[in-house]
């Protein structure tokens, strides 16, 4: 772990428990939340609330997840010497409250806003028009660029070629994705669409979006200047 005053350690109030096989690794009312990294938190579980056999991760029915748990016991910040943290993808089902979350913990700092709007968005891709819209939904989300939500009879469909890319939010669900053949060159995986999102980003269920990083975006005949996100 790196200094001190660079731990960024939360106390959440949320009770979290985590399961593997369908089986209790650890439950807790006292999780900490730590940012590894800027982009979102990791939780850690105090000792005292793991059920599981460590440090491989074992429950009842004999199954078990090798090196997925970790101590910190030397660890500038002090709040994580009697506390452990468990690898994500390594667990079987994680929950918040009675809810699962998926990908990684939550942020109480992340704020999701989705409002529909009449403003005329074109997006292109190598001198070709892909989309034009003018009743986008606009995503806001903490932290990163707007993103302009599309229905699908405003994009050129015919230029859509599938993929088999998914990625996954703990706001929105679980995304799919396309590649853009403009005739001129394939742009791999710029388009994507939450077809079944959670509750909270319902408003986008159906609608496509473009990583305005990779393509050319007009809004109200305005360019805009590419974001520089861990996407660009």
């Amino acid at each position: 772990m790196t200094a001190a005053h660079e731990i960024r350690v939360e106390h959440s109030r949320k009770r979290v428990r985590i399961l593997l096989a369908g089986e209790l690794v650890a439950d807790t009312t006292r999780p900490l939340l730590v940012w590894e990294v800027p982009y979102y938190p990791t939780y850690f579980v105090p000792d005292s609330d793991v059920t599981a056999e460590l440090f491989t991760v074992k429950v009842t029915s004999g199954a078990a997840a090798v090196g997925a748990a970790r101590r910190y016991p030397a660890s500038p910040a002090r709040q994580l010497h009697d506390a452990v943290r468990f690898e994500w993808n390594a667990m079987g089902e994680w929950l918040e409250e009675d809810e699962p979350v998926y990908t990684h913990a939550r942020d109480p700092h992340t704020r999701v806003d989705i409002l529909a709007s009449s403003r005329h968005v074109e997006v292109k891709l190598d001198g070709v028009t892909v989309a034009d819209s003018t009743s986008p939904r606009i995503l806001f989300e903490t932290g990163l660029p707007p993103r302009y939500y599309l229905p699908l009879s405003d994009i050129r469909t015919d230029l859509l070629r599938s993929s088999d890319t998914e990625s996954h939010c703990p706001y929105k669900g679980t995304a799919t994705y396309w590649s853009v053949d403009t005739g001129t060159d394939v742009h791999k995986d710029v388009v994507w669409i939450y077809r079944t999102p959670l509750p909270e980003s319902q408003k986008v269920a159906g609608l496509a979006a473009f990583y305005d990083e990779k393509v050319d975006v007009f809004i109200d005949g305005v360019e805009q200047r590419k974001p520089q996100t861990k996407w660009s």
